[in-house]
């Protein structure tokens, strides 16, 4: 063998072994970066997560809002990336148990009864204000001491909240938004910055405050973070004097018999 075919041939040979280490250094980083995507979501391979899927306020029974369909359409982009299976249910038919599989919940309080047992059992410091009269406090959010208010078509705003504990195996995630448009928003970062949030840390309760900038021209493309609102999300408000506390339980079991419209 001449030196110049010898040549050809170890660099035919190191070119192999070159493709064959990228390959193989590209390969080991997807995975890697597969497995944090599936112990955030709680989606390893072959396992099923729940959908609860919340009601078109304002139209047909059963019905779901165009922008609440499209929110599960890119969730279920992020499950199938996983290797996961889906179950839909609608919000007011599930029984299940916290944590015994992932579950996403879209919408807020006043359009999906599973929502709104999660807020009330797990993040004390959220309310919503779900009653029916029109007002600027109409879908409000309060945290902390402070109210975001929907100025609809301007600006609206959305909790994306991941919920788990060491003692639960699966997480839950909340999208609560003020409209439909604000629960496409949520899913939408959720699958956009799922790395990031990961990094703030993928145990124990995650909730975060987006605005929604101006929606009427940029739908749900346009958001930003407002604020972290892990801490006060889980903190109790201070209990009120007995009469107010007797007139705060009146005013919310009437916002329970009748919400407001989402649109």
């Amino acid at each position: 063998m001449t030196d110049g075919v010898l040549e050809v041939v170890l660099g035919v040979v190191a070119a192999g072994i070159s493709a064959g280490l990228g390959w193989s250094a590209r390969t080991y980083l997807w995975r890697r970066r597969l497995r944090r995507k599936q112990r955030f979501f709680g989606l390893p391979d072959g396992s099923e997560c729940l959908f609860v899927v919340n009601r078109h306020m304002g139209g047909e029974q059963r019905s779901v809002h165009q922008r609440d369909a499209f929110a599960l359409l890119e969730l279920a982009a992020l499950v199938k990336d996983c290797g996961a299976e889906v179950q839909i249910a609608a919000h007011d038919e599930t029984r299940q148990g916290f944590g015994t599989r992932a579950e996403f919940c879209v919408g807020g309080p006043a359009s999906n009864q599973r929502t709104a047992a999660h807020l009330a059992a797990l993040l004390p410091g959220v309310r919503f204000t779900t009653t029916p009269e029109p007002g600027p406090d109409q879908g409000a959010i309060h945290i902390a001491g402070r109210t975001y208010r929907r100025v609809k078509g301007q600006e609206e705003y959305v909790l994306l909240v991941r919920l788990a504990s060491e003692a639960h195996a699966r997480p839950v995630f909340l999208l609560c938004g003020q409209s439909a448009i604000t629960n496409q928003t949520a899913a939408r970062y959720l699958a956009s910055h799922h790395e990031e949030l990961h990094r703030r840390g993928s145990g124990g309760v995650l909730c975060l405050l987006l605005k929604v900038v101006n929606p009427a021209a940029y739908g749900a493309d346009m958001s930003e973070v407002v604020a972290d609102v892990s801490e006060a999300a889980r903190t109790a408000p201070p209990a009120p004097p007995d009469g107010e506390g007797a007139a705060a339980q009146e005013s919310s079991a009437s916002s329970l018999r009748a919400v407001p419209a989402q649109e």
